[in-house]
């Protein structure tokens, strides 16, 4: 516990601080989280991170990002959406591998690269709105207080499993502490720093807690499926990028989609 508290109060310092400079840090910083997390996609899933396949997946998964990246208009690099193109590669190449690379193995190298790819690419356009600087800290804070209050809240009076089957661990009233503590978080904020309507000042918190959970199934559902405890090791405590990404990776998409941000 020690470790992961030094490991979560370093890492999250180093975070909100290179969020605060935004532009190319915190491009970059989102650039390299999504490599890292479909590096471990991919390892999970059984397949080879720097294979033919893998390298496709990356190129995927950087083509859908890279729009989003505050400098990648200052390159003078396009690159073209490639999911028909690496789709159809993908096929042909499982008919060279002769089926030790087959379809299952093709599925799994696309949603990898989607998923992770569209969750950083809204992560990072975000932080480019006007206001995305006040819009990420909130979000950002607002997952992170989901977390905590769902845990802090489930350890004290949790009785009732939410999803026993994906993760024994969370109950019913720490998904509902977490949400009240996401509220609380995000207005407070909010009313001291920020100048969001409240309407959208509570749709966000609402969306952090839920969506955030949300997303935290969806990553403990493919780690059981896969058989493995974390995503990765290179943060002590905490384990792997997707481990500490999985709520935000969900949460960015579904405030875009929604029409939040």
């Amino acid at each position: 516990m020690k470790q992961r508290i030094i490991t979560g109060l370093i890492g999250g310092a180093i975070f909100l601080f290179l969020v605060y400079l935004g532009n190319m840090w915190y491009s970059f910083l989102v650039l390299l989280l999504a490599v890292m997390g479909l590096f471990e996609f991919l390892r999970m899933a059984g397949l080879q991170p720097f294979s033919t396949a893998g390298v496709l997946a990356y190129a995927l998964m950087v083509s859908i990002v890279w729009p989003a990246l505050s400098f990648s208009a200052g390159t003078g690099v396009v690159i073209p959406n490639l999911v028909l193109p690496v789709t159809l590669l993908l096929l042909v190449y499982s008919v060279l591998r002769k089926n030790q690379f087959h379809i299952e193995h093709a599925a799994l190298t696309l949603i990898g690269a989607l998923y992770i790819g569209y969750g950083f690419t809204y992560m990072a356009a975000v932080r480019n709105l006007p206001d995305g600087l006040m819009l990420t800290m909130l979000v950002i804070l607002g997952i992170w207080a989901s977390d905590s209050g769902a845990y802090f809240i489930g350890k004290a009076v949790g009785r009732r499993k939410l999803w026993p089957a994906i993760s024994p661990n969370k109950t019913v009233e720490g998904s509902f502490g977490g949400l009240l503590a996401a509220v609380a978080v995000v207005l407070g904020l909010n009313a001291a720093f920020g100048h969001l309507p409240f309407g959208q000042a509570v749709a966000i918190a609402v969306v952090a807690a839920v969506a955030g959970q949300l997303g935290d199934l969806v990553e403990s559902a493919i780690k059981r499926h896969f058989g493995v405890k974390d995503s990765g090791s290179i943060l002590p405590g905490h384990g792997g990028v997707l481990d500490r990404c999985d709520s935000w990776i969900m949460v960015f998409p579904v405030l875009y989609l929604l029409g939040i941000v």
